[in-house]
């Protein structure tokens, strides 16, 4: 292990963390490689709603986008474990940037919606799965430290500060550039991050030996728990996607475009400074009992969006649901590091990411139908419908979340072999 900290009486801490031996070399380069992520959803629904005039068909081919991201992500994940992150990482940065631009010139030229669907498909499949290998890289950095929630915070965090820079360049170079600027600019610098990522070769995990391919390879979707947080992270994925077409329309409602960005980075600051906290807090209570209170929480909160009817309400709400995204996030992350075996995280990490984007997609879908269809502001029934529905999921099967061993008896398949003495 090259971590600095190997003590358990210390206080986990950012400071401690980020000091890590190595820990440099791949954070300042996977933060600006997964920047663009934050664009992507919210590119397609601006410059799709200009050409075309609907939230409907935005929000499908954005949907579509994320449904081929929720796919084949995980299959990525595999391949990452398998070959090592550079393998795949490379040839996949090119094939988006070339899939993005394509998505932009059909939209521009007002191409048949099936023609943007079929751009969409290699959009969303070649997104780079960044932060599941910067996690990922995490894990062997800090395996069996007590560092590894607040790891698992902090990236939570610059997830967030993505997602609150994100929005913001995306809305500013749609409406103040061009409708098309802001998925360009998306493609490119995912061209430039990815590129930098992976050329930090050292500090990706090392590909497990050919010998144990069948016990490091099998699925990480055999472990129940993660088929647990899979559907609890699709919850939360109906909160980002219901969120981005809602306040979008309402912006577009009261004639201020350009709020949609500011109203999207209050909802992403919430989420990114409850982040902070709860990677700064030494947690005594076990993180199964973390999950369940703040996914209840956080179903509270989504189900009062729909009551705002103006921008302070809104804005408030939108806080507060960021607010309680994050620590069922984080404890999610934190869970995966104890549940799945080393060989199989990356994977489990996609299908997570996977799970989002995928909830997302629906929720982009649904949304965009009911503004078009019902009145402004019906979108945000997408966050509070999709969170109680994974929040019932989550307290029916929370038993699977349950860890023994650390985290290797639950695996059911993976991993399974008798324990031997190495040196």
């Amino acid at each position: 292990m090259e971590s600095t900290v190997t003590s358990k009486a210390s206080r986990p801490g950012y400071g401690q963390l980020l000091r890590t031996r190595g820990a440099w070399t791949f954070l300042l380069p996977g933060f600006a490689a997964r920047q663009p992520f934050a664009m992507l959803t919210l590119s397609i629904v601006l410059l799709v709603r200009h050409t075309t005039g609907s939230y409907g068909a935005a929000g499908a081919v954005a949907a579509v986008t994320g449904v081929s991201m929720a796919l084949f992500a995980p299959y990525s994940g595999r391949l990452a474990d398998r070959h090592g992150q550079r393998a795949v990482l490379l040839p996949g940065v090119l094939v988006h940037a070339l899939a993005g631009t394509s998505l932009t010139a059909l939209a521009l030229a007002h191409a048949p919606l099936w023609a943007l669907f079929a751009a969409a498909v290699p959009t969303g499949a070649s997104v780079p799965q960044i932060g599941p290998m910067v996690r990922a890289r995490w894990g062997v950095k800090l395996k069996d430290s007590p560092l590894m929630p607040t790891a698992a915070a902090f990236e939570s965090v610059t997830d967030e500060l993505t997602f609150v820079l994100g929005p913001l360049l995306a809305t500013a170079l749609c409406t103040a550039v061009a409708p098309a600027a802001g998925l360009l600019t998306e493609a490119a610098l995912t061209l430039v991050g990815g590129v930098l990522f992976a050329a930090q070769k050292p500090a990706q995990p090392a590909v497990a030996a050919v010998t144990h391919a069948r016990v490091e390879h099998a699925s990480a979707l055999r472990v129940p728990g993660v088929r647990v947080l899979i559907v609890t992270f699709l919850g939360i994925g109906s909160v980002f996607g219901g969120m981005q077409v809602s306040l979008s329309a309402f912006s577009q409602s009261i004639g201020e475009p350009g709020l949609n960005g500011v109203l999207y980075g209050v909802f992403a600051a919430g989420n990114m400074l409850s982040g902070v906290v709860c990677g700064a807090i030494a947690w005594k209570a076990a993180p199964q009992r973390r999950l369940v209170i703040g996914y209840t929480t956080l179903a509270l909160a989504a189900s009062a969006l729909w009551t705002a009817h103006s921008v302070a309400p809104l804005a408030a709400l939108g806080l507060l649901v960021g607010m309680c995204i994050a620590p069922s996030l984080i404890t999610g992350y934190t869970l995966v590091e104890a549940l799945v075996p080393d060989g199989a995280r990356t994977e489990a990490f996609t299908w997570l990411t996977g799970a989002v984007a995928l909830g997302q997609a629906a929720a982009v879908t649904v949304a965009g139908q009911l503004e078009d269809r019902l009145w402004t502001g019906a979108g945000f029934l997408v966050p509070m419908g999709g969170t109680v529905l994974a929040l019932l999921t989550l307290l029916t099967l929370r038993s699977w979340l349950v860890t023994r061993a650390h985290g290797r008896t639950v695996a059911r398949g993976v991993g399974h072999r008798a324990p031997v003495t190495v040196d």
